[in-house]
């Protein structure tokens, strides 16, 4: 089945902690059904020291996100669905509130 979140995508959050923010994605794993949303979801990671960071201590980073609790933001700034169509001899998404074609990326 074809991506209908991709990389680079604004989306926003649905439920969960960070409701209604949104955010461009940066990296989406399909086996998992996920994605990381920038800025997002942070989560606080305890590290140890190491030569590679010496200091150590609480980190802050991006967790994942299911895929079923974002949306895609339509130009209008509003959550939408995304449907395929076939533009002459190309398939491309669309916004399902707007009808405008999504760019890729």
């Amino acid at each position: 089945m074809a991506a209908k979140i991709k990389k680079g995508d604004r989306v926003v959050v649905l439920t969960g902690k960070d409701k209604g923010r949104t955010g461009s994605v940066s990296k989406v794993m399909p086996k998992e059904e996920r994605v990381v949303v920038g800025g997002l979801n942070l989560v606080q990671r305890h590290t140890r020291p190491t030569q590679g960071d010496p200091q150590g201590g609480i980190k802050s980073k991006e967790a994942p996100i299911h895929i079923s609790n974002v949306a895609v933001v339509d130009s209008k700034g509003k959550p939408t669905r995304v449907g395929f169509r076939m533009d002459g001899d190309k398939k491309v998404r669309f916004a399902k509130t707007t009808g405008e074609v999504i760019a890729n990326g």
